[in-house]
């Protein structure tokens, strides 16, 4: 019995200790989820900047299907992630809000050193890291301009990290996906660039910043304040000088020539979605019936937080 009593009364104890410290800060605590990539640079700089009001605890996940999850069921706030898997998330009725982009361009296509031409994909193996994925739209617009058949290229799912040693071990003779893993082949010399992503997809849009409405509605003040923010951060990572590369390099684990080439890339200055962008990503997806039901621009994207969003 004492035993159990001396347990409760630590538990009692840890838990007054975290409200206290909250209290202290009198600070709300923003979760936010991410893939380790240079797409999501701007929360780098924000949950490494000091607010008044709030403060960012990024949340470090290894897959997007694990991100999603989280996302899906709550336990954080909102995410860096690709728009069709966020789309998807909203077609399934998890109540999320697209709040910014994540990033401008910055998706380069990569082929083996015996990949001179897109036309040589023809009967190879290329890696996407999902199917709702502007890497995919990016894949199928490829196939377009080599005047391929969709059967003809072998496509497979990889996780990002995975691709730039599938392609060294010519496990793939391709890829297309986020930085820096394009870079890191090239900086390598084990991959080409075939294209940048603006000469098949100009103003495509890849990631996105998505917040659960529940927390929006709930914090509506403090949600407003934290993108606001993130489009100041945006700015700040879009100088690619060394106190944004310093900042980026916290969180990627890559050598200074593959992070420079991976910002060179990206555009971070203007991080808003318009409707004429989204409008053209509902195309492409709907093109190659990823969605069954895609949301309007004005169900799905917010421009200002307010204290009931629909």
């Amino acid at each position: 019995m004492k035993k159990w009593l001396l347990f409760f009364v630590v538990l009692l104890l840890t838990a007054c200790g975290n409200q206290t410290a909250t209290e202290d800060t009198g600070k709300s605590k923003i979760k936010i989820g991410y893939l380790p990539i240079t797409h999501a640079a701007p929360l780098y700089a924000q949950a490494t900047a000091q607010y008044p009001d709030y403060e960012v605890e990024l949340v470090k996940f290894g897959a997007w299907p694990e991100l999603m999850d989280a996302l899906n069921t709550g336990k954080i706030d909102g995410a860096s992630v690709l728009a069709p898997l966020a789309m998807k998330a909203h077609e399934q009725g998890i109540a999320i809000q697209a709040v910014a982009l994540g990033h401008q361009d910055g998706n380069i296509v990569v082929g083996a050193p015996t990949i001179t031409d897109a036309t040589q994909l023809k009967g190879q193996r290329f890696a996407i890291p999902s199917k709702y994925s502007s890497h995919n739209i990016l894949l199928d617009r490829l196939r377009q301009t080599a005047n391929l058949q969709p059967n003809d290229i072998d496509v497979v799912e990889l996780p990002p990290a995975e691709m730039p040693a599938a392609l060294a071990e010519g496990r793939i003779a391709g890829y297309v996906v986020a930085e820096p893993f394009g870079a890191l082949a090239v900086a390598m010399d084990k991959g080409d660039v075939l294209f940048q992503s603006e000469e098949l997809w100009e103003h495509s849009i890849c990631c996105l910043l998505v917040l659960r409405r529940s927390f929006l509605e709930e914090n509506s003040t403090v949600a407003q304040a934290f993108i606001d923010d993130y489009h100041l951060a945006g700015k700040l990572i879009h100088k690619k000088d060394e106190e944004a590369k310093t900042i980026v390099k916290k969180y990627l684990n890559v050598e200074d020539d593959v992070l420079d080439l991976s910002l060179a890339w990206i555009s971070y200055d203007d991080l808003t979605i318009t409707k004429a962008a989204y409008e053209e990503l509902v195309t492409s997806l709907e093109s190659l019936k990823l969605l069954d039901k895609i949301p309007d621009f004005e169900q799905f994207v917010m421009q200002k937080v307010t204290e009931n969003p629909s």
